[in-house]
């Protein structure tokens, strides 16, 4: 039995084993141990790969990016940020057609930009949003679908944690994929917008209980209860501030990505304890998370690098690549059957676990090709996160079903009013992945 085929049967073993309930951890590290050891004939080999996997996969200065942004993401949501932001944006949009669903995204994005976690904003504004839109006639699954939906940008918006994984794996730049990152994760709010306000105006039995009645409450909406520019200022410059501190230092050089994490971190303590919402327990608690979520992604990391070294042994990328060139497909022939293969994992598998198995396969090849790896990364994240909305998995859309506790909103009708947006997405990645510029004009 050949190398390569050796190297093809582990994958699918390890494809198999995760399905089978296995952790994506011990499934990539029991993989890569036990390909090195066949293929090398040499148990203390995979050993010492381990070893050297296990430090040097983590050494670096750079992973302390994981923590630093997973801290003040954590931080700002439990500072009530989420809910002061969607409280101005609705001050502020809510007179516009769809305009509550309008103000969610719009809030969702603010969030993200600080947080960084889909699933975060997802439990956010499952709690915040939805109720004010279902008091306000909207349909509760299409109001979900709005928070699941728009919750993706979290993993696309800078800081993100999908952009530092899909860096480190890819060993490219964590700063120019934050930067790669905006103009899509925008084009994917605007597009969002104009969903909602079109759907509002062309289709409102999707979007409303009752139209008559929403657009009498919509016409009576200048007699509500509006914030003064004092409250709305009070509200959204501690976010805006950490957002601009944040981004501005990424883009103009003066930060490198661990430096702003931890420029991040602090400012989100400074407004935690601003806004007296920290006492001895609660920061035991967000540290304890903290650790517990980048332990948790650091040794993904580990395990990963040791599973890339077992593929590049096997010689796995080089024999793709040439199958590619050889089959006559062409780049764009490659990228659209992995793109396939990126949406009918995220059907089973966590956007994490996906990143993990396909890009040390996979950017290879796309390199060799002649992808920009930053724009191929950005193609990546987009494809993952359309996993996230998408059955039997959709980990944003249970997020939000399990936080709404509403016995007559069932999963499959948040599926179904997050089918919009997932169409919106998918137009974006072929806007995306056909004009490289939308993902480097920043870099």
């Amino acid at each position: 039995m050949t190398s390569l085929t050796i190297g093809l049967l582990l994958i699918l073993g390890l494809v198999v084993v995760v399905l089978l309930g296995m952790h994506i951890a011990v499934a990539l590290l029991a993989t890569g141990f036990v390909g090195i050891w066949i293929l090398r004939d040499n148990i203390d080999l995979a050993f010492r790969l381990l070893g050297m996997a296990s430090y040097n996969g983590i050494a670096d200065y750079l992973f302390a990016t994981i923590p630093l942004f997973v801290l003040m993401g954590i931080l700002v949501s439990i500072s009530n940020v989420g809910r002061d932001t969607f409280e101005v944006a609705e001050a502020l949009l809510r007179k516009l057609l769809g305009g509550l669903g309008v103000a969610t995204v719009a809030a969702n994005a603010v969030f993200a930009a600080v947080t960084g976690v889909s699933i975060a904003s997802a439990a956010v504004f499952t709690r915040v949003a939805v109720p004010e839109m279902g008091r306000h006639g909207y349909r509760l699954p299409f109001a979900a679908g709005i928070v699941a939906g728009s919750s993706v940008l979290g993993m696309l918006i800078p800081p993100s944690l999908l952009l530092i994984i899909y860096g480190v794996l890819a060993e490219v730049s964590i700063g120019a994929m934050f930067l790669a990152g905006i103009i899509p994760g925008l084009l994917l709010c605007f597009g969002f917008v104009a969903l909602i306000m079109l759907l509002a105006r062309f289709r409102p039995s999707f979007v409303y209980t009752d139209v008559e009645a929403a657009r009498t409450r919509q016409a009576e909406a200048h007699n509500d209860k509006t914030l003064t520019w004092g409250e709305i200022l009070r509200k959204l410059v501690p976010i805006v501030a950490l957002v601009t501190l944040i981004l501005g230092g990424l883009y103009s050089g003066f930060f490198t990505p661990t430096e702003a994490g931890g420029v991040g971190a602090f400012g989100a303590l400074l407004i935690a304890l601003m806004r007296r919402q920290l006492d001895r327990a609660r920061m035991w608690q967000v540290l304890y998370q903290t650790g517990l979520v980048s332990v948790a992604i650091l040794v993904l990391l580990i395990a990963a690098g040791y599973y890339s070294r077992m593929l590049s042994i096997a010689g796995i990328p080089n024999a793709i690549a040439m199958l590619v060139q050889d089959s006559g497909l062409g780049p764009y022939g490659f990228l659209l059957i992995y793109v396939v293969i990126v949406l009918l994992m995220g059907m089973i598998l966590d956007s994490t676990s996906i990143l993990l198995i396909m890009v040390p396969i996979s950017a290879p090849i796309a390199q060799s090709l002649g992808f920009d790896l930053i724009h191929f990364g950005i193609v990546t994240v987009i494809a993952v996160e359309i996993g996230l909305l998408t059955p039997p998995f959709g980990i944003s859309v249970f997020t939000v079903h399990t936080a709404l506790a509403d016995p007559q909103t069932k999963v499959e009708q948040i599926f179904l009013g997050t089918l919009p947006f997932v169409l919106v997405m998918a137009l974006s990645l072929l806007l995306i992945a056909a004009f490289p510029i939308l993902s480097t004009a920043l870099i």
